[in-house]
């Protein structure tokens, strides 16, 4: 003989040489001969291990104080305790005691990977990470969702959740701010054989972020190859002075040629401009000795013509000296008062008027 006691939050089976006989409620059992029994807690599923849970349900007692849920294939079902998420099932069948709490069960379909509206994204992180799969699309990003190789849809900025299934989930991401792309280092001629490098850049933005990968290949490598192309075309025509003399038109004209071209790649192109114009070594010396000529000419003239403007000027103040002998005498007390300016000391002796003295020991009287 065995005693066994079941307490108040359990439930015993008892079996009889191998074979399910009933369910023991709380309480203390002797058990004779062949008889055994399984101690199982009331807190969470029904897990016997010497029968089959279908044997268990055929019992009334037990159907009565439990609840039961059956996930088929392609399906989860989420399971919820007093109204609060605790797991989510596999296909299977599953019972669990409903005595002391509520168990409810939401049957959610995964044969295709939308997760649908009623399902609470709250309960994806409590959810095994081989169940589902997780895309999160920026502010500044466009994704296109495809359902096996399949494009399904534009997704906008925000989190989705899609079902791990047989159909793969991929995306792929398209950046919606304005795009910057350089031209460097091109190596063209001018029509007057002279070699060239010129660096480019321009601003895009994508229109149809479908229809740029659907129907376009290689979206950025043809923007790259019509810039090249719309800079050849300009500076091959132009001689090396008129590219120089004028650099706006060849970001100009290359925008002009970009913008026409735009809409067939499904692209807006916003703007563009030479950053730089390179010349070869033996041109640049060559320009820099033109345009040091250049400049001392141009000194050399500012030179003469304030040479020029100073002696008309001494020619105008001679003339009215000359004409006043006021203005005569107030020039030479001027430039008495700067030379005595710089004398440390002069001694005057004698009679008569001080500035005759000092205009004649200036002349050297």
């Amino acid at each position: 003989m065995k005693k066994v006691i079941i307490n108040e939050n359990e439930r015993g089976l008892l079996f009889r040489n191998g074979k399910y006989v009933k369910l023991l409620c709380p309480g203390k059992y002797r058990l004779f001969g062949g008889s055994q029994a399984e101690v199982l807690p009331m807190d969470g599923m029904l897990v016997p291990y010497q029968c089959s849970l279908d044997t268990l349900l055929d019992d009334p007692e037990i159907a009565g104080q439990v609840c039961v849920a059956e996930v088929a294939d392609q399906q989860l079902a989420l399971h919820f305790i007093d109204g609060n998420f605790s797991e989510a099932l596999g296909p299977g069948k599953y019972a669990f005691w409903s005595i002391r709490r509520q168990h409810s069960f939401q049957y959610v379909d995964t044969s295709t990977p939308d997760v649908g509206g009623d399902v609470p994204a709250y309960i994806f992180p409590f959810l095994p990470s081989e169940c589902y799969t997780k895309v999160e699309v920026a502010q500044f990003q466009r994704a296109r969702l495809y359902f096996g190789q399949r494009l399904e849809r534009i997704l906008e900025p925000g989190t989705y959740y899609f079902w791990k299934t047989s159909v793969k989930v991929e995306v792929g991401f398209v950046d919606t701010r304005l795009t910057q792309m350089d031209i460097t280092g091109q190596e063209i001629l001018t029509q007057d054989k002279v070699s060239l490098r010129i660096n480019f850049v321009c601003h895009y933005r994508i229109t149809d972020y479908v229809k740029v990968i659907t129907e376009i290949d290689g979206y950025e490598e043809q923007l790259h190859v019509a810039a090249q192309l719309a800079l050849r075309e300009y500076v091959g025509r132009h001689k090396l002075d008129e590219i120089l003399e004028n650099k706006e038109q060849i970001s100009e004209y290359t925008v002009g040629k970009l913008q026409e071209k735009g809409p067939s790649l499904y692209l807006e192109i916003t703007d563009g401009g030479v950053k730089d114009i390179i010349l070869p070594g033996e041109i640049r010396d060559i320009m820099n000795t033109v345009l040091v000529a250049e400049k001392r000419a141009q000194a050399s003239v500012i030179t003469r013509r304030e040479e020029v403007a100073s002696t008309r000027s001494l020619l105008n103040t001679a003339r009215l000296m000359d004409e006043s002998q006021t203005l005569y005498r107030l020039k030479e007390l001027e430039y008495i008062e700067r030379i005595c300016a710089n004398v440390g000391s002069i001694n005057l002796s004698g009679s008569g008027d001080l500035l005759a003295q000092l205009r004649e020991l200036l002349r050297g009287k």
